[in-house]
């Protein structure tokens, strides 16, 4: 059984008026794997997730949820 996985991202940065960039820099990732996140082409691990959560202080589950 394959699990999908979408996510808030965008939203999430545009409430902190962030770019993919500065998204990038804060979780220590390069700006092409915020891309690919915000697409739905790359899943995050869990301490990806976690990280990118922390930035927005929100849950894992309000920027990444199960896809239906």
């Amino acid at each position: 059984m394959s699990v999908e996985i979408d996510n808030n991202l965008k939203v999430w940065r545009a409430k902190f008026d962030l770019t993919q960039s500065e998204l990038a820099d804060l979780a220590e990732v390069s700006r092409k794997t915020i891309n690919t996140l915000e697409r739905g082409i790359y899943t995050p691990s869990v301490s990806l997730a976690l990280k990118i959560a922390r930035i927005f202080k929100t849950t894992v589950e309000e920027v990444f949820y199960l896809r239906s």
